[in-house]
């Protein structure tokens, strides 16, 4: 090796390692970047946690819309027996002109009113996760549904005349022995809220909701007797 390539290496080296040892993130960077993202993940978690809430108990409640329609639709084409469904306040008079009924205690108000709070099972139908809708006193592995109907004193629904069918939907892992006492609510149910920060109100329907059942011919006359003010 000549003087010259002596002289090269002499000076290339000790440059190569420096840059060598200044490659790279101390341990003090490290630990610094570490807890810049711990801090931005804390403050976006409760946000991920309300967004997959809300998301979960939107579809919750979708379902539940969907397993009231279902049953609705069942008590119209007579597949669901009707003999089971409660029937609610036999002196429900008709509307006349010198007794109206406001719309505040027509018939739907007036049902959903009257339908007493569920505190067992026992008389609720089943909407199981295979959409099959079987008959009370049941288990139920997804919802389970109330139902009470409301008719005109004296009327004959397979004429015309019809009823009121009110429905309410329930989880299934609802605690039934609280739902008489629902937090901030006066005792009286109220259906959840789509929008939540947790896993919902077990102790509250899903959703509530009324129709109109005709048997026969429809008669506006008997519609006005359960809605009332249109004599």
């Amino acid at each position: 090796m000549t003087n010259f390539d002596e002289l090269i290496m002499k000076y290339q080296l000790p440059k190569l390692f420096t840059q060598s040892s200044e490659s790279g993130f101390t341990i003090i960077e490290s630990l610094v970047a570490i807890l810049v993202a711990s801090i931005l993940l804390a403050a976006i978690a409760p946000v991920l946690v309300i967004s997959t809430a809300t998301r979960v108990q939107a579809r919750r409640i979708e379902l539940a819309t969907q397993a009231a329609k279902a049953f609705v639709d069942g008590v119209k084409s007579k597949t669901i027996p009707e003999d089971k469904i409660i029937a609610l306040d036999s002196n429900f008079k008709a509307a006349t002109a010198a007794e109206p009924r406001t719309l505040k205690d027509n018939a739907a108000s007036y049902l959903l009113s009257g339908m007493a709070i569920a505190t067992t099972r026992n008389g609720l139908y089943c909407f199981n996760k295979n959409g099959s809708i079987t008959a009370p006193d049941c288990t139920s592995d997804l919802f389970y549904i109330q139902a009470g109907k409301i008719a005109v004193k004296d009327s004959d629904p397979d004429k015309g005349q019809g009823y009121r069918l009110g429905v309410r939907v329930y989880r299934a892992d609802a605690e039934f022995s609280s739902l008489t006492k629902t937090a901030g609510n006066e005792g009286k149910n109220k259906t959840q809220a789509t929008f939540t920060g947790g896993l919902g109100d077990r102790n509250a329907p899903l959703v509530e909701m009324t129709t109109e059942i005709i048997r026969g011919q429809p008669s506006y006359g008997a519609l006005c007797d359960r809605l009332g003010g249109c004599r």
